[in-house]
């Protein structure tokens, strides 16, 4: 290599890398691309802001004026009050000494003027000697805080005050500021909270810094109380903004284009808001703690009066949708299967009461239709917190009857989805829903019994395939293991239509049912006649329950005049606890009226051959006799109680219910009614 190369060659290359020479280097920095306007303009405006974010005053102040104006004499003049304290200066000089200031800086007088005022107002919020955290301003930082806005406020009439350099300059001490102090600049028009947001470099921090210094305004709002109106004026005042900057009419919340800096500041304050007041619901809050008013007080911000200067916006509607869908799917780490077991904890008498209020004011501005759609939307496309959801579920019926019906069909469809295409999503969410519904009592929504038997009663939802059926039973199997009694009871005691050819499928379940039942020790004979079984409240004993049947019964006899079809199923299909509790109930010694009541009326209906189970309740038409199941000798049945029996049966009972009725109960056929001194065989279906 000749000398020449040598001194050319790129120094440190090796010898496997291609050397290139000094002036191919040089030549390659000098090939620069041309800027535009537009890219000049930018060029420009970053240059400036570099310059503006490491510009210090003080360095400013040292490095012309020397030590002994640190402090000049209107920093002293902002700190003690205003022209007041010094005779010698007034508002026309003050703008003067900044000229005078500003051009021996070689700054713009704006920018000086907002860099003063700024370092005023921190110096005013630095200067609480209170422990943090602190939002709210003293007395006597509020005495001084007027000086300094005034000051702004006449530096902006005389167009010497820059609010975008102020901005930047309030955010360079942002630990130190506190929050009634930007409040205090917003509503007196120095800059506004907008202007603020739109000046912060990093929208995270911001976000945070805003949402942290609400909750802790919350958490002092009731102990500030010589400041309670300040403080309820700051809240709401913010609420409004963001709740306007954050859904804005004409924003598609499922868009994919990135939201403006405020629009995604504001929206991120209220949802970390409403995050930390759920995480503190669901930790456990101790009554009239800190953590407990803060949620009290962030939840009160949903009452109708804090968005009535904006509810004609569509803003408030918008917001509150989010905020549903939000309490939805906070968290969703339950399971299907902890909700089955769980969902009797979640009923609306146990939900905790600032959660149930919360649920009361968004019904306030959302229809039940919008509820139910927002509530099947949420269901259909993400994961859900299942505590939420349901407790939901039961707010929505218990607080707005219309809502039922609505329910209902929800419900409806969901099934049809399912059967159509073996949805297990759909059928869970099905089941779920009715459970929960269903557990607010009759006044509310039907009982789950009366849902599940006019559902699967018929072949409405499963009859259409073997395929649809299968998917039924196989559903309920797997619900088994984790249901409880009372929905088992339900299964059993009003299965679904099974047509005789698929018999099996109902009588595997049952025996699955019987054993699960076994294994909780609850025994499914000694269920009431009127026993919601499907209701979230704990099983009633036997013979209380069966006063509570009697009581039912008479009533139901003396306003129709004839015998509850409930007491003849019972007297037929449910003998154990007909014989064993029903009747002593009913049979009570007590001291007779004088005139025969519906008590004892109903107790000589009862007697009749028809349903007494006396000897003429087999009494009929000479034919072969049949052994029962326990070994009484069975007769044939005459016409009249034949026909009873049809019309009580039907082709329900005959062909579906009586397997998992019978199931398993072949002691039932040995019991005689004794009933009032009358024996007579029992009527099996071994005698039929």
């Amino acid at each position: 290599m000749s000398a020449s190369g040598a001194r050319g060659a790129f120094p440190g290359s090796g010898s496997g890398r291609c050397k290139r020479a000094w002036t191919e280097l040089l030549a390659g920095r000098v090939k620069r691309q041309k800027l535009g306007p537009d890219g000049e303009q930018k060029v420009r405006e970053s240059a400036v802001r570099l310059l503006r974010s490491h510009l210090n005053l003080s360095d400013l102040f040292l490095e012309v004026e020397g030590p002994q104006f640190e402090e000049p004499r209107l920093r002293r003049w902002i700190d003690w009050g205003g022209p007041e304290a010094d005779t010698h200066l007034s508002s026309s000089l003050v703008g003067s000494a900044l000229r005078d200031q500003a051009s021996r800086l070689g700054v713009p007088v704006a920018v000086l003027s907002s860099q003063v005022v700024a370092s005023a107002l921190a110096r005013i919020c630095a200067s609480d000697a209170r422990p943090s955290p602190r939002v709210l301003l003293t007395p006597e930082q509020r005495k001084k805080l007027p000086s300094v806005l005034g000051t702004a406020r006449d530096l902006t009439a005389h167009g010497m005050f820059s609010r975008r350099c102020f901005c930047g300059e309030v955010w360079k001490v942002q630990n130190s500021l506190l929050l009634e102090a930007v409040w205090h600049l917003h509503v007196q028009n120095i800059v506004s909270l907008q202007e603020l947001l739109e000046s912060h470099a990093d929208v995270q921090a911001a976000g945070t810094w805003l949402s942290g210094s609400l909750y802790h305004l919350c958490e002092q709002m009731e102990a500030s109380s010589p400041h309670t109106d300040v403080a309820r004026a700051m809240l709401t005042d913010f609420v409004q903004m963001f709740v306007l900057r954050g859904f804005p009419k004409n924003v598609d919340p499922r868009s994919t284009v990135e939201p403006e800096p405020v629009t995604q500041i504001a929206a991120d304050v209220l949802q970390r808001m409403l995050a930390s007041a759920l995480e503190a619901l669901a930790a456990g809050l101790q009554e009239e703690s800190a953590a407990y008013k803060a949620v009290r007080c962030w939840f009160g911000t949903f009452s109708r009066h804090t968005y009535q200067s904006i509810i004609s916006t569509e803003s408030p509607k918008r917001f509150f949708c989010h905020t549903l869908t939000q309490i939805l799917t906070h968290k969703p780490v339950l399971k299907v299967s902890d909700a089955l077991q769980m969902q009797r904890e979640w009923c609306f008498a146990r939900t905790h009461p600032l959660l149930s209020g919360l649920y009361r004011k968004l019904f306030v501005v959302l229809s039940p239709e919008e509820l139910v759609a927002r509530l099947q939307e949420v269901l259909e496309t993400q994961e859900v917190n299942w505590q939420h959801v349901l407790s939901c579920v039961s707010a929505l019926v218990i607080c707005l009857p219309d809502a039922q019906p609505l329910v209902n069909g929800w419900v409806a469809r969901l099934l049809a989805r399912a059967f159509e295409s073996c949805d297990l999503d759909s059928m869970v969410s099905a089941f779920l829903v009715v459970r929960q519904a269903a557990q607010e009592g009759p006044a509310a929504f039907p009982p789950y019994a009366d849902w599940f038997q006019a559902s699967f009663g018929s072949a409405r939802y499963h009859g259409c395939s073997k395929k649809a059926l299968v998917f039924l039973f196989k559903f309920l199997s797997d619900l088994v293991p984790f249901e409880a009694p009372q929905y088992l009871k339900v299964h059993m005691l009003h299965p679904p239509l099974v047509p005789s050819k698929h018999r099996t499928l109902l009588s595997d379940y049952v025996a699955l049912a019987r054993t699960r039942l076994a294994d909780l020790k609850v025994s499914v004979e000694t269920m009431g006649l009127y026993e919601d079984v499907s209701a979230a409240g704990d099983m009633a004993e036997p013979h209380s329950q069966a006063s509570r049947d009697v009581e039912k019964a008479v009533s139901v006899f003396q306003h129709t005049g004839k015998v509850p079809v409930a007491v003849m199923e019972a007297s037929v299909f449910r003998r154990p606890y007909y014989l064993s509790h029903f009747l002593p109930a009913l049979l009570t010694p007590r001291v007779l009226p004088t005139v025969e009541d519906a008590r004892a009326a109903l107790i000589e209906a009862l007697r009749s051959p028809r349903i007494g189970g006396g000897a003429e309740l087999c009494r009929g038409a000479p034919g072969p006799a049949h052994s029962g199941p326990g070994g009484a000798q069975g007769l044939a049945l005459g016409p009249h109680t034949a026909g009873w029996l049809s019309q009580l049966l039907g082709t329900r009972w005959f062909f579906c219910s009586l397997a998992s009725r019978w199931a398993g109960d072949e002691q039932t056929g040995r019991q005689l009614p004794h009933f009032l001194g009358r024996g007579a065989s029992t009527c099996m279906p071994g005698s039929w």
